[in-house]
């Protein structure tokens, strides 16, 4: 998730995503990539961009003592926070697209879930899934579809858009799953296949939600870029207060209901 400066710069923001976004958002979409890979007992299983390392953690509670698991993120905030919640993964800090193995070091499982989709180069991202992906070995990506086919993030984004002009929503830029496909072709993946999954995501309380994907679309603006930590705070308090009325349709009492949907792609090396 892109985010605005001042947010990286609060302590407080990687613990408020583990809160808040993990378990509703992103922990449902993990059980269906790992059920997807079909975990065996001794598994050694790479996740590439956890964030604070839902795949990887739900991939513990399956495999147990007996998988080997590593954790990789960009981000030394993310990884504090998930070394403080399951210390028994080997979590390393480092880029996707030079990811930091040992030397031969292979993986029989790689994952990726909503990472992709940032990534610089993605070329060189794949090619070092497929380094890191032993003979054999099975593959998942998942990427968000477009914001066009999910009217809960396209309003949003509207709202937002009010006050900082087009915004190029990343999240969303690997919408298409043909171009996925198509990349793990081209690094060498074989048996590559996709579906589009769409499942209804719910959350208990709809406001800090709101807060939290506000300051996502503030950080993917042009022209958050130009302004300061303090303008950024203001413009992300206007945009929440104007998205109030977006979230009503997808609330029954303080319960905020949506659809989502995500292409998961699988592959095999």
């Amino acid at each position: 998730m892109t985010l605005p400066s001042y947010t990286m710069n609060q302590a407080s923001f990687p613990e408020m995503y583990e809160r808040w976004l993990v378990g509703p958002l992103f922990r449902p979409w993990a059980e269906m990539a790992l059920d997807e890979l079909e975990l065996s007992s001794g598994d050694r299983l790479l996740d590439i961009a956890g964030g604070t390392g839902i795949v990887a953690r739900v991939a513990r509670e399956r495999l147990g003592e007996a998988g080997y698991i590593v954790g990789v993120d960009i981000s030394p905030d993310m990884l504090a926070v998930a070394r403080a919640v399951e210390p028994a993964i080997d979590w390393r800090q480092g880029n996707a697209g030079e990811l930091p193995l040992r030397n031969g070091e292979m993986f029989d499982v790689v994952v990726c879930q909503q990472g992709l989709q940032f990534f610089p180069d993605k070329p060189a991202a794949a090619a070092q899934m497929r380094r890191a992906l032993a003979k054999g070995g099975r593959l998942a990506i998942a990427t968000w579809r477009p914001d066009d086919e999910i009217p809960f993030f396209r309003e949003l984004r509207r709202v937002a858009e009010r006050h900082l002009g087009a915004i190029a929503n990343q999240r969303y830029s690997f919408g298409e799953a043909a171009p996925l496909e198509a990349r793990l072709r081209d690094a060498g993946f074989h048996e590559v296949r996709s579906r589009i999954v769409s499942r209804t995501i719910h959350f208990g309380e709809g406001v800090p939600f709101l807060h939290l994907n506000t300051m996502a679309l503030v950080g993917m603006s042009s022209l958050a870029k130009e302004m300061g930590d303090q303008e950024c705070k203001r413009v992300v308090e206007a945009i929440v207060s104007e998205s109030v009325p977006v979230l009503q349709p997808y609330t029954n009492g303080s319960e905020l209901a949506f659809e989502l949907s995500t292409n998961l792609a699988t592959a095999k090396g």
